[in-house]
């Protein structure tokens, strides 16, 4: 948004500078982009007329012109201007004289006659880029007078970046307003609310047809008739250059100042090509096109909103105006209209047919409803006073339901406390009156306060808190720390808990994935999940992106394979990929999900990637390695008394390999999670040819579990002492049992025990299978014999026979 400082101060009576205007706007939440002096450097160029002009003797372009610059004596200037002519006011650069572009002006001869000066034309002032001939003055002029004075060429140009919520202040009228709130000025618009006048439609040669409502709901119209289309004044013309607008003909630089001046977009149309002196508002019809000022035939859809005739479309509603009804040269009578039109409408049309306009800027964000006629009215004035019009009485203003504005309480303590200012209800209410907010009732605790129609983003108590902050100043309000408890605040079980086993996932050599919670539905069946399994009943979205993101996931493990396709087709074979996210389960239609924290984790390739093939070899990654995962994560957490990884039963996920599956359950015997290998059936369903290890875990489940605190255990003093035990137990029993059954044996002396060899060959018995444990004896008394180890050993090897069917492995 642009606009110049004494076109500001037409509406506010303040001495501020363009600098303090510029600081105080971007402290406003206006950020200023710019502040440029206009027309310096002007001196030596003054107002003059022609007195009279004869054809150069030796050039048949050229004519010698005597010119009266308010000096005694006229002085003779060589020009080529084509409307150099007696009686002509315009400008000249005396000698001495130094032009926008640089060149010094000086007393030259030109083929034989000496010119004392330059008559100038608009482009050589830097006013525009007419370089058709002498800029052409009012004769009202003071002859002599410095042509920065004589035009008011000395201005500023302020520019100002806006950001897309305040719209009221895409006119200077609306920066006005600002202006107004922080320098406690009075701001005086050029046409006030009181003096409108009814337009009633009372005897009116035309009429408006509105059929479409919610888009428009507002639709005001007025005939001016004997209408003069020529060049504006001036004053007009020098607004609109001043902000970098080309003026076109004084009924199109009317409407265009008014837009910039209120807001508030307007269209002139020629009345004589409206068939039956008609509007009709509506949709586009089937086939229906127009070409556009721009003079782009566009092809209209039935989402967009046009301006009609009784026959065709004469504009694209809100964005650019049609060439079978555009004001010309000829033009007599004009329709003028000034609507509101709906935001998301405008904006849709504008971007379906990439036309973006000073008006479609305007009318996407918001104008002010209640402005339509004033801003109707100061380009009626505009229009008689320069155009020489006659304005029909009466008028149309079809006005349908506008947008509400509902009545806000601000608390005066609760804005005290936002902003840290200590302001009375009095001074808040002021504050907001000088902006125009309208407040309705004063309390000591609060303010009721409507919002202006002008004010479309003010909808909440706490914009109106930003609104007295804003004018307050940020600048000026009191620094004040705020208080801070020093307890520690509580934190949430589930997020440290995602936060630790991220940490022991990474430290093992995984990478996480983080993928979308919209998967294909395709999913369960290429899990092979049984028909009756819940996990297949996802949530379907109502509007999904593409098909393969329609339903809300029940699992993460689909995702996770869908990432390990990704990395084999990039040559990466050694896979270590775990995900952690939400998976969402239906409670019924009317419910909104039950949400759920799992963990999934993928393993493949060999068990030491990257090393070296010499010290490694190819040894590939097994059922120990992601049993290891889990313990390793049960273990950091202080949950691995409580939580035990047992072979799955007939509750084994049909996707992992028969024999392969163990089920990680809690001390309940309630299922936290699988770990297994991969069918390679269904690997294959995901375009993966190689073997997979997986594991998956519920961490709302595991969260609920009641880990071991840690404890601090001084460092050992004494040495410690291993031995071995090997037992023949059924090849049915499972090694895992026998190593809680130690570990929960509460032998004193016992500090570690490990599973190191499981044997069946020729010479185990059939049906038997020989189990082999390290244990760990250490006491923080004193130095182990081994008669008190022996002692220890004998129970827990009496208690793996009894307990396990087993006999000790006696050496061969």
């Amino acid at each position: 948004m642009k606009f110049t400082l004494n076109w500001l101060k037409e509406y506010l009576d303040i001495s501020l500078t363009a600098a303090e205007i510029a600081d105080r706007l971007t402290m406003l939440g206006l950020e200023v982009d710019s502040v440029e002096e206009l027309h310096q450097g002007l001196d030596n160029i003054k107002v003059a007329r022609i007195l009279a002009v004869e054809p150069h003797p030796d050039a048949d372009r050229l004519t010698l012109c005597d010119v009266d610059a308010g000096e005694e004596t006229p002085v003779r200037v060589v020009c080529g201007a084509p409307n150099a002519r007696a009686g002509l006011v315009t400008a000249i650069a005396l000698p001495g004289a130094i032009l926008p572009s640089g060149m010094k002006v000086k007393r030259a001869k030109v083929r034989g006659h000496e010119s004392a000066g330059m008559l100038c034309a608009e482009d050589e002032l830097g006013i525009s880029s007419d370089h058709g001939g002498l800029i052409e003055l009012d004769d009202s002029l003071v002859i002599g007078q410095e042509i920065s004075q004589a035009l008011g060429l000395v201005d500023t140009m302020i520019e100002v970046d806006l950001t897309p919520n305040r719209p009221d202040c895409a006119s200077v009228i609306g920066i006005a307003r600002e202006v107004a709130g922080f320098a406690g000025a009075t701001l005086t618009p050029s046409v006030a609310r009181k003096d409108l006048p009814a337009l009633t439609g009372t005897g009116s040669s035309f009429s408006i047809k509105v059929e479409d409502p919610e888009n428009c709901p507002r639709y005001a119209a007025r005939l001016l008739r004997n209408v003069t289309i020529g060049p504006s004044p001036w004053w007009l013309k020098n607004r609109l250059l001043a902000i970098g607008q080309r003026p076109i003909n004084n009924i199109v630089d009317i409407t265009n100042l008014v837009m910039m001046e209120y807001g508030q977009p307007l269209h002139a149309f020629d009345f004589s090509k409206l068939a039956q002196g008609t509007i009709v508002v509506r949709r586009p019809r089937a086939g229906e096109s127009l070409t556009t000022l721009d003079g782009v035939q566009r092809e209209l859809n039935p989402d967009m909103l046009l301006i009609c005739d009784s026959e065709k479309p004469v504009a694209v509603a809100g964005v650019m105006g049609g060439e079978n009804s555009e004001v010309s040269a000829e033009t007599v009578d004009i329709l003028l209209e000034s609507a509101y039109f709906n935001p998301v409408s405008i904006r849709r049309t504008a971007r379906n047919l990439k036309l973006a306009t000073e008006a479609s800027y305007r009318f996407e964000r918001g104008v002010d409803p209640e402005g339509i006629p004033v801003a109707l009215e100061r380009a009626v004035r505009l229009m008689v006073e320069i155009a020489g019009a006659v304005v029909e009485p009466g008028g149309v203003d079809v006005c349908g339901t506008l947008p509400d504005k509902p009545l806000l309480t601000l608390r005066v303590r609760r804005a005290n406390d936002l902003i840290g200012t200590s302001l009375t209800a009095e001074e808040m209410a002021a504050i907001l009156t000088g902006i125009e907010l309208g407040v309705e009732e004063i309390h000591p605790e609060y303010l009721k306060v409507r919002p202006p129609s002008f004010r479309v983003d003010i909808e909440r108590e706490i914009d109106l808190v930003e609104e007295v902050a804003r004018i307050v100043g940020y600048g000026d309000i009191p620094t004040s720390l705020p208080m801070i408890p020093m307890s520690f605040a509580e934190q949430d079980k589930g997020r440290n808990l995602r936060r630790k086993i991220l940490g022991i996932m990474t430290s093992l050599g995984f990478s996480e994935v983080i993928n979308y919670s919209f998967v294909s539905e395709r999913h369960s069946d290429l899990l092979a999940l049984d028909t009756d399994d819940p996990r297949r009943n996802g949530i379907r979205l109502l509007n999904p992106l593409t098909e393969d993101q329609s339903v809300m996931r029940t699992m993460l493990l689909p995702g996770v394979l869908e990432n390990v396709r990704r990395n084999i087709h990039q040559q990466n074979t050694e896979i270590r990929l775990f995900e952690i996210g939400k998976v969402f389960f239906s409670r019924g239609q009317d419910e909104q999900p039950e949400e759920r924290m799992h963990l999934a984790a993928v393993l493949s390739g060999r068990r030491h990637p990257g090393s070296s093939l010499l010290h490694f070899g190819q040894e590939s990654v097994d059922l120990s390695d992601v049993r290891g995962a889990v313990e390793t994560i049960l273990q950091e957490l202080g949950l691995l008394q409580s939580i035990s990884i047992v072979a799955a039963g007939d509750d084994a996920p049909g996707y992992a390999r028969k024999g392969t599956c163990s089920s990680i359950v809690n001390s309940s015997g309630s299922s936290l999670g699988v770990i297994g290998r991969l069918l390679p059936e269904v690997a294959r369903s995901f375009g993966i040819k190689q073997d997979l290890l997986f594991m998956t875990l519920d961490l709302e489940e595991l969260a609920d579990c009641a880990g071991e605190p840690a404890r601090f255990t001084p460092l050992p003093r004494y040495p410690s002492v291993t031995w071995d035990i090997a037992v023949l137990v059924p090849d049915t029993v499972a090694a895992g049992d026998m190593l809680k059954s130690i570990r929960e044996s509460r032998e004193s002396l016992v500090e570690h025990v490990e599973l190191f060899d499981i044997y069946q060959g020729k010479s185990i018995e059939k049906g038997l299978k020989s189990v082999a444990f390290t244990i760990t004896y250490r006491s923080v008394k004193q130095t182990l014999d081994d008669e008190t180890v022996n002692r220890v050993h004998q129970k827990i090897i009496q208690k793996l026979i009894s307990d396990f069917n087993g006999r000790l492995r006696e050496a061969s």
